[in-house]
């Protein structure tokens, strides 16, 4: 864990999502329309707050968690700056693992969108998931991040020296059997798990949810560079949102969820 701390302390992940607005597009139009009416939702592994702002905008009150303390503050920061702060019930620096600070059934809906591709160990996933059903209501919609083995292929593939040690065909065969990376570069991204696209559903089923949507976060357009999806942007609104409903249309397509950077499930605790 304090390497993921180490990591999140020097990046900045909300302008990430700034710099390749796609993923949080497609996830926020999904996220959106599930989402209760006036309910508390807790965003768990919530970074600096993208996804929190935009929930505490819509009307629902806020609980956010995360397990860097310096991602915790900048959300607070970002929820006073812009006028939101009052719509959040608390800031928690919080393992997923042990979220032991909130009772069972606190929440409305809840987020978990950053964790399960730091937890390398199937024990702690399952920990996890099994604290982000103890803390839902029942019936409640979780939304909740994945990253996919088939993904990462076509990175170390495409770009094989920013990805060591999958920059040969012998690392990525043993990447693929097992999901675990772990960059050899001093300071790039830290250890992660990905998943087999089939062993998504599983683990969450099995955590006590029922699966409503798995969507590729990047859907049709996941390959498109700055400069192609731009293109789209500058082709007038009206061309733009034609562009935006076709990829939310393909978002579900089972044939495009590998080439998606992230995949977004979405599920109703039982």
């Amino acid at each position: 864990m304090d390497q993921i701390i180490r990591y999140y302390n020097q990046f900045d992940e909300w302008g990430r999502l700034d710099r390749a607005p796609l993923e949080f597009i497609v996830n926020w139009h999904f996220i959106s329309r599930f989402l209760p009416d006036g309910g508390h939702v807790l965003d768990n592994g919530a970074g600096p707050g993208k996804y929190a702002m935009e929930i505490a905008r819509g009307g629902n009150s806020v609980t956010l968690a995360d397990l860097t303390p310096r991602m915790v503050q900048t959300a607070r920061e970002k929820a006073e700056e812009q006028g939101l702060l009052e719509r959040f019930r608390g800031f928690h620096s919080a393992d997923a693992r042990n979220l032991s600070m909130f009772s069972d059934e606190t929440f409305d809906a809840s987020l978990m969108m950053g964790p399960l591709y730091h937890l390398q160990e199937q024990r702690d996933r399952e920990q996890a998931v099994k604290e982000l059903h103890r803390v839902t209501r029942k019936n409640g919609y979780v939304f909740v991040s994945f990253m996919t083995r088939i993904r990462h292929l076509l990175n170390a593939l495409a770009d094989p020296q920013s990805w060591r040690p999958t920059d040969n065909v012998a690392r990525i065969r043993a990447f693929l059997e097992t999901g675990v990376f772990n960059h050899s570069d001093e300071g790039r991204f830290t250890g992660a798990y990905s998943f087999h696209i089939d062993d998504i559903k599983a683990l969450m089923e099995a955590g006590g949810f029922e699966t409503v949507k798995l969507i590729g976060s990047s859907s049709s357009a996941g390959a498109l560079t700055k400069e192609q999806f731009d293109y789209w942007k500058s082709a007038g609104d009206n061309e733009y949102r034609s562009f935006l409903q076709l990829l939310y249309d393909s978002a579900e397509n089972v044939y495009l969820l590998g080439s998606s950077s992230h995949l977004l499930y979405i599920g109703i605790r039982k």
